[in-house]
């Protein structure tokens, strides 16, 4: 039968960020939540009240499908019955209750509008459908047992350490949401303390468990010297994260909305936050270079866009520049390179230097009493790392494994030239 005009599209559904109600037609709604989490809603009449009835995150339900599914619910409502209430029913009666698979939609959909953003959704779809569902996605939630969820984890406990340990902690709210819904009782067979710790090593006691592997600061001058001669948006870009400390993701979403030059600072709110909670980044004489010189190379919201000015630079673009040159360190490892630098080349106290790093305080105790964030003397920290990376820039500084001179064309004068 003919449907009635619809008003969203998928790229608007993509698009849209303004928090609220966004009308499809026949009562299907995109509800996007202030932290940018995109649910369907389906709003019907029933017995002269409103309901709503969620048909699932946008992230893992299509426009097409919403649709289908508020057409279905719509028909249930024309039959006299409450299609929410038809849908526990139709749960209840399942013989074997609800599988793995179909509680893991069910939490992420229940969860998923409290999520600050979109990747952490689909981090974790896309772990419990590669490491659980082949193994228990099938099996009803009252079934699985600690043998079940051991064949899930077992494979890559001790090759993916903190994968696995990111499966556990997602299979047990799975299974916790499951026993508070109903679907099974007992305790959780998922859960660690006093449990799977009896079986599995602590990942930190892994053999061979690092974290990010980071360069050490001796080096990093020479590096950074030869980084210059790249002059391009990565290298620029992992100058940027080097000399501000931050991380991946918040340098390349950065835009010039989020930069205050006349008060030297970088303001990153908090939904790009990996704390959620806004953070201001003092802004050296370094870092202040290179803006200036992404200024002059592009007028684009971004400050490090991609090859298409409308989106930020790839994620692989600053590791491929490391990648490239041989060098056995991470992107992200440069925060410990820079923690460790504080720590034996200042006497800047740990508060400073875990403030830089957006780091929470250790305790409540601690976070409910310091409620500054020590900007002043960061910045002054700031201007001290920025000095020290750039301190082999000399032409009788000793050279050092990735001393590589720059070229002449550089337009960017760095700092001691």
């Amino acid at each position: 039968m003919p449907r009635p005009n619809r008003v969203l599209n998928a790229r608007t559904v993509e698009s849209t960020r303004r928090p609220g109600l966004h009308h499809d037609g026949n009562g299907l709604y995109l509800q996007v939540s202030p932290s940018g989490g995109k649910t369907w809603i389906y709003m019907f009449q029933f017995n002269g009240r409103r309901r709503d009835m969620g048909l699932g995150p946008a992230r893992l339900c299509t426009l097409a499908e919403a649709r289908d599914k508020a057409y279905e619910a719509g028909r249930t409502v024309r039959d006299g019955k409450d299609p929410i209430e038809e849908r526990e029913l139709l749960r209840k009666k399942q013989p074997n209750g609800i599988n793995f698979q179909d509680a893991a939609s069910a939490f992420i959909e229940a969860k998923s509008p409290g999520w600050k953003n979109k990747k952490h959704c689909q981090q974790w779809s896309n772990t419990i459908k590669k490491y659980c569902n082949p193994v228990i996605g099938s099996i009803a939630v009252d079934k699985i047992d600690t043998q079940l969820v051991l064949s899930c984890l077992k494979p890559i406990w001790l090759e993916k350490p903190e994968t696995a340990s990111r499966v556990r902690g997602r299979v047990e709210a799975i299974l916790d949401w499951a026993k508070v819904s109903g679907y099974r009782g007992g305790e959780n067979p998922a859960s660690w303390k006093g449990h799977l710790d009896q079986l599995l090593p602590s990942k930190s006691r892994l053999a061979g468990k690092k974290g990010f592997a980071s360069m050490p600061y001796d080096i990093l001058p020479a590096f950074m010297w030869g980084l210059s001669a790249h002059n391009c948006n990565a290298s620029l870009a992992l100058e940027f994260l080097i000399l501000t400390g931050c991380r991946t993701s918040e340098v390349l979403l950065a835009t010039w909305q989020e930069i205050d030059l006349g008060g030297k600072q970088w303001i990153i709110p908090a939904d790009r936050m990996k704390a959620g909670k806004e953070h201001r980044v003092p802004l050296s004489t370094p870092a202040l270079r290179v803006l200036a010189r992404m200024k002059e190379l592009y007028r684009v919201n971004y400050i490090f866009p991609g090859q298409r000015g409308s989106r930020p630079l790839s994620n692989m673009a600053m590791l491929e520049i490391m990648r490239r040159q041989g060098i056995p360190y991470t992107v992200h490892g440069f925060r410990a390179t820079f923690r460790t630098s504080v720590a034996e080349q200042t006497m800047a106290s740990p508060e400073i230097a875990e403030a830089a790093l957006a780091h929470s305080p250790p305790s409540r105790v601690i976070a409910a009493y310091q409620r500054g964030d020590l900007f002043e003397k960061r910045y002054q920290l700031m201007e001290h790392w920025g000095e020290y990376v750039y301190s082999a820039e000399t032409k009788d500084r000793p050279g050092g494994p990735y001393n590589t001179p720059p070229s002449q064309d550089r337009q960017l004068t760095s700092p001691g030239r």
